[in-house]
């Protein structure tokens, strides 16, 4: 029974008009055959109790030569921070480094309904050791037992909770990132915009990794990936329901995101996969940021899947992406730091 389950089970692949890469196939073979059920057919404890992407990966890895091998870091310690209505988890990744480090602060995808710190540990470990950071990664209530906007307003605690302890961690309140997967790619930007709008320091960037950023399933990438795996149309159907009241949250900004205000926010990176229902999704954010004058940049991998950035050991275009989302983070911390030493 594996606890730290992926953001989906199996569901039929629409191929792509290039097709996964040779190693994101092995991987979706792995997945498929860990036998998952579909999420609509299960209630969100079953789907919780599932396998999925990243046990995936461990199991083409098992096979072969060194096996499979988390990153070292110098310290990971899970710890009780503040959330927005009583104390939530929070798992802390620190790299080597002489204190005081860049802080970012991590939300894991999942729907908001599913998924662990565990099952995007790989994720956060290669932030942290790629651009020596501190990783704060926040484990916020899921729904349904916690709706719309739980997670959201946990996020934004979790956030706040790190600007007033970011020194009792060894790392530096002025240079604090925040990043997502997925929902948690939805979570980073409303915590960016909340920052903003309620006179709290801004963070010094927001990375973006196939973001949840419209209510709108009816674009070219949800038609072209209906039933891709890991991650369905009628997968994103089922978190929606679990996580909304009605359908009058689906016109709110949270989770309608591309309608937001996103003017005065920090620069950005967004990451898209092409084989992946969200691919336009990213792309629409990224437009509607840039038309809005946010220093973004974009990019979408070709031949992976939903879900594909933690698995860098394996999958080169996953290696390529946190390549790329490491030269952002460090640039935005380097900026910073200079700011700093210049005042």
């Amino acid at each position: 029974m594996n606890l730290g389950l992926s953001l989906l089970a199996f569901f039929p692949l629409a191929m792509a008009a290039t097709g996964p890469t040779t190693n994101m196939t092995q991987v979706l073979d792995a997945l498929k055959a860990q036998n998952g059920k579909p999420l609509e057919t299960l209630s969100a404890e079953e789907a919780r109790l599932q396998k999925g992407p990243s046990d995936a990966v461990k199991a083409v890895m098992s096979k072969k030569e060194g096996g499979f091998r988390s990153i070292e870091l110098s310290k990971i310690e899970d710890r009780e921070i503040d959330g927005a209505a009583g104390k939530i988890s929070a798992r802390v990744y620190t790299p080597e480094g002489k204190s005081p480090l860049p802080i970012i602060v991590y939300y894991h995808g999942g729907g908001f309904v599913i998924a662990t710190n565990d099952t995007y540990d790989a994720s956060a470990r290669a932030l942290a050791k790629n651009t020596n950071a501190i990783v704060v990664a926040v484990e916020y209530r899921k729904a349904p037992e916690h709706k719309f906007p739980a997670a959201h307003e946990d996020a934004f605690a979790a956030y706040k909770w790190v600007l007033l302890n970011a020194q009792n961690i060894g790392g530096d309140p002025q240079r604090i990132a925040v990043a997502g997967e997925s929902a948690g790619g939805n979570l980073a930007l409303n915590t960016a915009i909340r920052a903003r709008d309620e006179g709290l320091s801004l963070p010094t960037h927001e990375l973006l990794i196939y973001p949840v950023a419209t209510t709108n399933m009816d674009s070219a990438s949800y038609k072209e990936h209906a039933d891709a795996m890991p991650l369905s149309k009628k997968g994103m159907t089922w978190f929606v329901g679990n996580y909304t009241n009605g359908t009058t949250d689906l016109k709110d900004k949270r989770l309608n995101l591309v309608e937001a205000n996103f003017r005065g926010l920090p620069p950005a990176t967004i990451i898209t996969a092409e084989i992946d229902p969200l691919r336009d999704d990213g792309k629409l954010l990224f437009e509607k940021m840039r038309a809005q004058g946010v220093d973004v940049v974009f990019r979408n991998y070709e031949g992976v899947t939903h879900e594909f950035f933690g698995m860098a050991p394996l999958i080169q275009e996953a290696a390529a992406a946190q390549n790329f989302a490491t030269t952002s983070l460090k640039d935005s911390f380097e900026k910073q730091a200079q700011e700093e030493d210049a005042q």
